[in-house]
């Protein structure tokens, strides 16, 4: 993650009148422009159409004669589960393969620890109840408070809504560099047992882009933690989505994990959502061979088996791996250009503007924007009266409440590149007015 920060001190330029004469041009264009999620583009989706020809009439049978349109398969076709093993970081027997939301998977495998436990824990995970944990804000606490969850920030608000949901205690961790704030996270860990477990998204992190580097991954796998059935939420929603000609790369956790004798705490997430179309896309989990024993003893109750037709579609349009990156170089030909667009008019805009700055990310969905302190709100408001609209102010950290009022999350991918310029102009007008007023200047 790469922040451009101040080159002086300066004032703003242009202050006053000039700032509220073009913020107010602006606005008087009537557009409506949403930078809000993370969503693929029309032109995207199209990169998938011929999905919706596969698999071919009458012929519907995988490895092992098994017809895919009928019950079964609980783990998955063979072939998808060993199509997927790579970006997994997973043998194919140690990966699942289901229907189309990872995001269900991460939620389906915290309801399932509440009600039933994990494969090496001794009780089910208890919480106090969605109400009064919500309430609560994020503090830490002990088992009269229910479990916990540390929460790098900022983070992904989805995430943090599962933990809302069901009254899991949300504790902040500080985002740096290389990854969340290892020391607090390895003291936390160790001190307090109501922690059952962490959120990462360790690649292109949502929203700052950030990527984990090797050292802190190590530290994550092998750090002490008074819950003995910890858990690492490894979401790697990005784990091929890369902006640069580089295909960065990460530690395996799963090998780590095992490697300092906590082979069950890795929980490793993953989806087609952003390769394929992602209402009709494929999620993955990889972890040991006891925590996979342990999630499809769990689906036995819920499911009779994935679309396995889907499955079958997938394996036959992306082939190999070779087949997925060669994919997803072309939905970086697509979406590189915007965020290019959004990071050169950031930096004609707003470069000298005092306590603005932004990330400069290699892959993932996401630009963070940090404005001056307590201006987040303004700026999102400023920005809904031109007809731009953002993501809420505080989004991206637990219960909603960012502390400092600062971060905002620019999603540049689903509009073309012309409306995407349009709202960064916009942005760039609704951050220098906020900045303005918070100076006294307008």
């Amino acid at each position: 993650m790469t922040k451009i920060t101040q080159v002086n001190g300066k004032e703003i330029t242009g202050v006053g009148q000039e700032i509220q004469k073009n913020y107010e041009a602006f606005k008087g264009k009537g557009l409506k422009l949403d930078l809000t999620r993370g969503k693929p583009s029309a032109a995207q989706l199209d990169l998938s159409a011929e999905l919706l020809a596969l698999p071919g009439s009458g012929d519907f049978v995988a490895e092992g004669g098994v017809d895919c349109r009928n019950y079964g398969g609980l783990q998955g076709l063979t072939e998808a589960r060993r199509l997927f093993s790579g970006i997994m970081g997973a043998p194919p027997e140690q990966v699942v393969v289901a229907n189309n939301s990872s995001l269900a998977l991460m939620h389906d495998t915290i309801v399932y620890a509440l009600l039933a436990g994990t494969c090496d824990g001794a009780r089910r995970w208890f919480t106090q109840g969605a109400t009064q944990a919500a309430s609560q804000g994020p503090a830490q606490g002990s088992h009269e408070g229910g479990i916990a969850f540390l929460c790098p920030v900022p983070g992904y608000d989805r995430h943090f809504t599962i933990c809302k949901e069901y009254g899991i205690r949300m504790i902040p961790v500080a985002m740096k560099e290389d990854g969340p704030d290892i020391d607090a996270v390895e003291r936390l860990a160790a001190q307090d047992d109501a922690i059952k477990g962490m959120w990462c998204v360790p690649k292109y992190s949502n929203p700052t882009g950030t990527v984990y580097s090797d050292a802190v991954v190590e530290r994550l796998a092998a750090m002490k933690t008074a819950a003995p059935d910890f858990r690492l939420y490894w979401d790697n929603a990005y784990c091929v989505h890369h902006l640069t000609d580089e295909r960065v790369e990460i530690a395996n956790v799963l090998e780590l994990s095992a490697k300092h004798g906590h082979p069950h705490r890795p929980l490793v997430f993953a989806s087609t959502s952003k390769i394929t179309l992602p209402g009709a896309g494929l999620a993955m989990f990889a972890a040991s061979k006891e925590n996979v024993k342990w999630l499809l003893a769990r689906l036995t109750a819920r499911t009779i088996g994935p679309d396995k037709v889907n499955q079958l579609r997938h394996v036959r349009f992306l082939k190999n791996e070779a087949g997925i990156l060669q994919l997803m170089d072309k939905h970086r030909a697509l979406i590189a250009p915007k965020f290019q667009k959004v990071l050169d008019i950031f930096g004609q805009k707003l470069a000298r503007v005092p306590n603005v700055s932004w990330t400069r990310p290699k892959g993932g969905y996401f630009i963070s924007l940090d404005v001056p302190k307590g201006c987040a709100q303004r700026v999102i408001a400023l920005a809904k009266e031109a007809g731009v609209e953002l993501t809420p102010a505080g989004a991206a950290y637990p219960y909603g409440k960012d502390p400092d009022d600062r971060t905002i999350r620019i999603a540049p991918t689903f509009p073309g590149l012309a409306e995407v310029a349009q709202a960064a102009e916009g942005v760039a007008a609704c951050v220098l007015v906020a900045a303005a007023e918070k100076a006294g200047k307008v």
